[in-house]
This record gives structure tokens, sequence and C-alpha cells, in this order.
């Protein structure tokens, strides 16, 4: 039984690893996604109410709207005025100065020296006593009839500013006490009392910061209670603002009650059939409808970490503070996507996968209209991806695109675009800017998953690329052969429907490993001796077999994608080197040939692209050695090298049908009729 088992699995190791893969992706989704239990009922403000009428499961108080917070917070912001502490030591200090001044100068004048005591005591005692502010950059936007608190012995006192002095205005009084009071000198005593004057109310940050907070924290966060049984909202009332305060006070105290363990429970058993449904949902389509994924792991590998690239962040980011999760750049994964995909399994996952970010966003409706808008816009703008314009327009309008849409909900909400939050619109540009990062990260994809893009394809179909501009001077002949390869190729799965891009870059390598002995190449060959003359048929297979082998080594070293290695590898398949099999036949004929030493290793054709390019190229070469080429030798000669390819098993691997093959035929008799220049027959 062990023994069944295990080779079962060893048998079925492939399988076993993509829905391992799945299961894996599932555990990570689940390990991230918040605890916060979702609110059964979607709802939006200025909308009606679309489910049954709602009663109160609970006793809850009423949430105030944050925009009534931040008013009550600028209201007490207005209210707590600047804190002034009275310098009691400096005012002491100067006090005695003032005494000490008048004892020493008018010590020989007994009656002078009494008038200034009197006089000057007791002015400066009023002056300290209403206290004289120092400056200080707070009092700048403030006017003379603003308040502040001054704190002298611990008692505050609250003035307005001009019932108190600066030194300016301590001065002046100052002046006219002295003018009154009929002294015999009385600029003498004003002369002195400036000099002792100290601003002895000096502002405190640290008091009036910590009043304006202990205030702040006796702001009530609720105005109201909802008890248990009272009707919240009727069936299709109107979500008014009153009603929105209550709904979504309930709202986020059902998700504080979710904190005990058995509420817990029931939230992940709830969450983790919810994230199994939409796996399941994804391992059906690419298995039934997308098998070309399904049979490669990597592809299917790709599309769950770029699903988890999108996931994780939104889920860390929804932890700390729901708002910002609009910051991430959603667009980006049906950018990649249409990338590396079809249209289909594009907008299949990016909508799986703001689902599984939807379970636990605030206000889910609203996230997943105005995402899955963005991906059809990305859909329809990339439909051609092969220049990095292209990704600079599509950002563009992913940005128009979050402003509409998001215009409309505003429109129906609030009733105005003047309340818009404007904090959404940047981060609505932002989320548009980030994604651009796709162009690098498709750049990164490429190496890590080992796929191909368009825009790598092009770069590689050029000409004046290294490897091809060395195919051309060592091995010239090969490569006018392989330029007209990917032209024949090109047109024939432009007719039948294909990878074009591919079969035209495929096709232009594919005979790279003749540059190594590119003279035992007859297209190669300028003058009339050949070097197989002087080799057995053996050895002259031998050389043109390895072409494929050298062809691949050569690939490798270039860098080239392995979906580009495949053409090389399949071009000949598995065919014979008829023409020195049959010499090697005759000049030894009482010898047992060996039919594998003349035969290619390998493998037959696997795509409708490499089985076109197969085509292509041995009719093209046959062409070549046809003398007075007519309508009727190429005809002639297209069908039997094409039916022998066919009874030979060649395509049996490629997902081509015969009336494709036969479409293919078509299009190449009319190609190389043209490039030869062959009239074509009509019927009298």
């Amino acid at each position: 039984m062990n023994k069944k088992f295990i080779s079962k699995v060893l048998h079925n190791y492939y399988g076993i690893f993509k829905i391992l893969s799945f299961i894996a992706a599932a555990v990570l989704v689940m390990w991230f996604m918040p605890r916060i239990g979702k609110f059964r009922f979607e709802f939006q403000q200025g909308k009606p109410w679309q489910h049954a009428s709602l009663y109160a499961p609970f006793d809850f108080s009423i949430l105030k709207s944050s925009a009534q917070i931040k008013d009550e917070k600028e209201k007490i912001t207005r209210q707590i005025y600047p804190y002034f502490v009275y310098n009691l030591d400096e005012t002491k200090k100067n006090r005695e100065n003032l005494e000490l001044i008048i004892e020493t100068e008018f010590s020989q004048n007994n009656k002078k020296k009494l008038q200034y005591f009197k006089t000057g005591l007791l002015l400066f005692d009023k002056i300290h006593s209403r206290g004289i502010v120092q400056h200080h950059k707070i009092l700048d936007n403030l006017g003379p009839e603003n308040l502040i608190s001054t704190v002298k012995d611990r008692v505050v006192t609250v003035y307005q500013l001009n019932d108190l002095f600066t030194i300016t205005s301590a001065y002046e009084y100052s002046r006219r006490v002295i003018d009154t009071a009929k002294l015999d000198n009385p600029n003498e005593l004003l002369s002195i009392m400036s000099d002792v004057f100290v601003q002895n109310l000096v502002y405190d940050e640290r008091i009036t910061k910590q009043e304006l907070e202990q205030a702040l924290q006796r702001i009530s966060t609720t105005f109201g209670l909802v008890q248990k049984g009272e009707l919240i909202i009727a069936e299709g009332e109107p979500v008014e603002e009153d009603k929105y305060l209550i709904l979504n006070s309930l709202r986020l105290e059902t998700e504080k009650r979710t904190g005990s363990a058995n509420r817990i429970k029931a939230l992940m058993t709830g969450q983790l059939i919810l994230v199994l449904s939409i796996f399941t949902i994804l391992f059906l389509f690419i298995r039934f409808l997308r098998n070309d994924v399904f049979r490669e792991l990597k592809k299917i590998n790709m599309i769950l970490f770029l699903m988890l690239l999108n996931i994780i962040p939104s889920y860390l980011i929804l932890h700390q503070s729901p708002t910002f999760v609009y910051l991430l750049p959603f667009g980006i994964l049906p950018i990649l996507l249409i990338t590396f995909f079809d249209s289909r399994t594009t907008v299949l996952v990016h909508l799986l996968t703001i689902f599984l970010v939807s379970i636990v966003v605030p206000n889910a409706f609203q996230f997943v209209f105005l995402q899955l808008v963005v991906g059809y816009v990305v859909v329809f703008g990339l439909e051609k991806h092969n220049k990095r314009l292209y990704f600079f327009r599509v950002s563009v309008l992913i940005f128009l695109t979050y402003l509409i849409i998001y215009a409309g909900f505003s429109l129906m909400q609030v009733s105005s675009l003047m309340l818009i939050d404007a904090s959404m619109i940047w981060m609505f540009a932002v989320s548009a800017l980030l994604t651009l990062l796709a162009l690098p990260m498709i750049f990164l994809l490429e190496r890590i998953f080992g796929q191909i893009t368009d825009l790598t394809l092009l770069e590689l179909s050029n000409t004046n690329s290294p490897l091809l501009r060395e195919m051309a001077s060592r091995a010239p002949g090969t490569f006018q052969h392989s330029i007209q390869v990917a032209n024949l190729s090109e047109e024939a799965l432009y007719e039948i429907g294909g990878d074009v891009l591919l079969a035209r870059t495929g096709a232009l390598y594919h005979d790279i490993g003749k540059m190594n002995n590119a003279y035992y190449f007859i297209e190669n060959q300028l003058g009339g001796y050949n070097p197989h003359d002087d080799i057995t048929p053996g050895e002259s297979a031998a050389i043109i077999i390895d072409h494929v082998l050298n062809g691949i080594e050569m690939a490798r070293k270039a860098n080239l994608p392995e979906q580009i290695i495949d053409f090389i590898r399949t071009h000949h398949g598995t065919s014979r080197v008829n023409y020195f099999y049959v010499m090697q036949q005759r000049q030894n004929p009482d010898l047992t040939i060996d039919e594998r030493d003349f035969r290619y290793k390998g493998p037959i054709p696997f795509s409708k692209e490499t089985a076109v390019v197969m085509m292509a190229d041995s009719v093209e070469a046959a062409s070549r050695s046809l003398k007075n080429p007519s309508e009727q030798k190429i005809n002639d000669l297209i069908e039997n090298i094409i039916s022998k390819q066919i009874e030979s098993n060649q395509f049996l691997n490629a997902n081509i049908t015969f009336k494709e093959i036969h479409q293919v035929k078509k299009i190449l008799k009319k190609k190389l009729l043209n490039i030869y220049h062959v009239r074509i027959a009509y019927p009298e």
C-alpha cells in the first residue's frame, strides 16, 4: 500500500506541486488578513437603505463624525489662551534695585528721596503687579482685544492683551503719572524707572500645550445612545447624515466586539471559507479554461505571486490606517498580468484579488467598483503593450478613472463636488504614479519566472543585436535564410492566429548554431568547393546535426530566453538527414547503418509557433535547390515536404490543426511565388 502510494505521488508530483502552490498562497492570505469583523451590511450616505429594517442588536453609543470632532478641536484650540507666567524673582530683584538707586543717588536730599520712594515704588508695584508682557511670536497674530491667561502664585487670571503693559506702554504710563506728581525734576525719576522695568510675564509653552491636550482629551467622541431593540433605519429609508453616523457607530462597535475567543474563531472560519472559495475558483478557471497556463507551474506561481504582492501590503496597511489603502497601486496588477497573459486571465485574477482585499476593506462596494473599472481601463489601454509609452498613457488614464468614479460616488453621497476630500485625490495621484513601477518589475519577472514579453521580443528581433550581427558576418547565407524563414512564419501565423512576434524572433535565431561550421552548409558556400567531399557521409551528418546543439549552447551563452531556444531545439524535430543517409547506404551497401546517427535528437515541435517555423524552414531551404521554379514545382515541393513531416509525426505534440496546416501551405506557396517572381497560371 505504501509503495503504491509513494509511486503514485512520484508519478504525479508536478500536479501536486501546483495544488501546494494554491494552498501556500491561501495560507499566506489567511496569515496576514486582519482579524476584524466585517459589518454585514453595505451602506452609503445619500443612498437608500437596501436591506430589511434594522434594529439595534445591543446598546451602543453614537460616535461623532470626524468633521464634528475636528470642529470641536478647532473651537477648543481657539478657547485655550496662551499662558504667561509671572517672573516674581526678577520683579523682586528689580524693585530692590530701584530702592538701592534712590537711596544711593539721593542720600543727601532727604525730601527728594522720600518723594521718589513714594512715587517710584507705587508706580513700579502698580505696573508690575498687572504685568509687562514679554514679546513672543505667538503674540504676532493676536489683536489688542484677544485674551491671554496669566499665572501668579498658582492663580490663573485672564486678561485682554491691551489691559497688560509692554515696555513702551509702561514707559508712557509712568511718564503720565510722574507728570501729575508735581516733582521738581520728573525726567530724573522717569529715567530711573525706565532702567528697572522688567518683562515679568513670560510665555510658558509647556503649560499652554498641557492645557490644550487636557482640553482636547475631555472632548467626548459620542453624543448619544441607541438602546437594544430600537429601530435604526427602515427599509428603503435614505441614509442621511444622522442615520449614517448611527450605522457607522454600529459597524465600529460590531467590529470591536469580535475580540472574544469565540468570535475570533467564527471570524477566522468565515474568512477561511471565503479565501478557499476564491482560490478554488481561480484553480478551476486555470485548470479548465486556461490549460496552457496550467501546464506550467512557473506561470501558476507567477499569478499567485502577483496576487500576494497586492494583497499582503493591503492587509498590512489596513492593520494601521484603512484610508491609506488607496495609496497602493492596484492598477499595477492588471498591467503585469496583461503583459504576460491574456485579457480574460487578467480580468479574472484582478477581480479575485480585489475581492480578497474587499473582505476586510471599509466601504467594500466603492473599493471594488473603483478597482474593477481601473482593471478594465488597463486591459483596454494595454491591448497592445509593445511600447513603453503605452504604460505612461495608462498611468494617466488610471488617475483620471479614479477621479471620475470617485466624483460620481461623492456626488451621490454629499451632493457637491466642493465637499470632495482633497487627500483622496493626492492618494489617487500617488497610486497612479506608482503603477510605473511595472516597467522595472516586468524585467525582474521575466528573469525570475522565465517568461518573455513583447518588449523583450522586439529588442531580440532587432537584426542589429550582437548575435544576429555576428551571424550576418560569419554565415551570411544562413542569416538571409533566417530572415526569409522569419517573414514566412510571420505571414503564416498572422493568418492562422498565434504569437507572431515570438515566431519571428525564434525564426531569426533558429540556425545560429551554423556559425561554428558555416561552410559546411550550402547557403554559405561561395565557390564550387564543398567541404563535405573530403569527409564521410557519417561525419557530414554529424556536423549538420550538431548545429542544433551548437545553437542551444550559443543561445545560452548569450542569455536568450528559453522560449527562443525552443525554436532552435525543435526546428528539425526528429527528422532524418536523408541526403547523407542515402549516400552512406550507397557507399557501404554491405554495412548495417544505424539510422539514429542520421536523425536529429529533437524534440518535435510542441506549439503552433514552433510547428510553423519548422514548415517554413524546410520549405524555404528546399526551394533554393529548385531550377527554373514554377507554380507547379513550388506547389509539389511544399506538399511533399509538409506531408512527410506529418507522416513522421513531427506535429503530434503541437496544438495545430489540419485546417491550419492547410492554410499555412497556402501562405507558403503564395509567398514563395512572390519571392521567385513566378507568374500564376490562370485558366483559359
